[in-house]
Formats: structure tokens, C-alpha cells, sequence
């Protein structure tokens, strides 16, 4: 396994999004527009360049490629991000599984690892949840 690249915050988020939204082997349009909108909107990502999305992104994907890949990618995202991003980075993942809802059960695996391994605990994880859900509620068709 070659070296992992050194991460900065904004790579981080990225790969915390990408993660989520390969976990089903599809990553789908509604996903990738909900990463773009997400750098474009969040003041997390003022000062990130737009155009490095993919790059960033495909930079992860690589990663995911390799043996224990996965663990690679969340320890990289661990060490890169302070209590408080990670917060946010569990935020964003949300966003993105929900993108496309129903959330699938190789998401909610995922989601349920990164609350773990991100030391997300259970009382914040749930607010972050419900907030999730209720930004992508749907107004039923009439």
C-alpha cells in the first residue's frame, strides 16, 4: 500500500461524503450534486476551491481501492479533523445517504462505523439524525 495523502479538513469532509456514497458500489447523480451543493453552501468549505471536488474525491476512491482501504480512509479522516468537524463530518454524511432515500443498509452501516470511529456520541449523533431527516422530508405529491 503506497503512503496516504496528508488530508486537510476540507479533503476530509470530501472523503467522509464520498465514503457514504460509495457504500452501496453506486455512487448516484442525487449523491454527487448533494456533495457539490454541500462545498458550495457549508461555511466549512469557504476557501476550497470548487474544482478540487474531483480530484479530492477520486483521490478517496483510490484509497477505498486498496486492502483495508476503508480503514485507511476513516483514520485519515480521524486524525485530520478536530471533535467539532467531525461533527460536522458525520452532519454531511447524512446529507449525502439521504440524498437519495431510502438510505440503503450498506449506508447506515457506514454511518453507523463513522459514528463510532469519529467518537460521535449517541445524544448528538441522534440530533444530527433528526435534523438530517427533517431538511430532506418530501412534500407528498397532490
Amino acid at each position: 500500500m503506497k503512503a496516504a495523502p496528508t488530508l486537510n479538513p476540507h479533503a476530509a469532509l470530501i472523503y467522509v461524503m464520498v465514503v457514504v456514497s460509495a457504500a452501496d458500489a453506486l455512487m448516484s447523480d442525487a449523491e454527487l450534486h448533494a456533495i457539490g451543493d454541500l462545498v458550495r453552501s457549508l461555511p466549512a468549505f469557504r476557501g476550497f476551491s470548487e474544482d478540487k471536488i474531483i480530484p479530492v474525491a477520486r483521490e478517496c476512491a483510490a484509497i477505498l481501492q486498496e486492502h483495508e482501504g476503508l480503514d485507511a480512509v476513516i483514520g485519515l479522516v480521524k486524525e485530520t479533523l478536530t471533535p467539532q468537524l467531525r461533527e460536522t463530518a458525520y452532519a454531511v454524511a447524512l446529507d449525502v445517504a439521504l440524498a437519495d432515500a431510502p438510505v440503503h443498509p450498506e449506508e447506515n452501516r457506514i454511518l453507523h462505523r463513522l459514528r463510532l470511529e469519529l467518537d460521535i456520541d449517541r445524544l448528538t449523533a441522534a440530533a444530527l439524525e433528526k435534523a438530517a431527516v427533517v431538511r430532506h422530508a418530501r412534500i407528498p405529491a397532490a
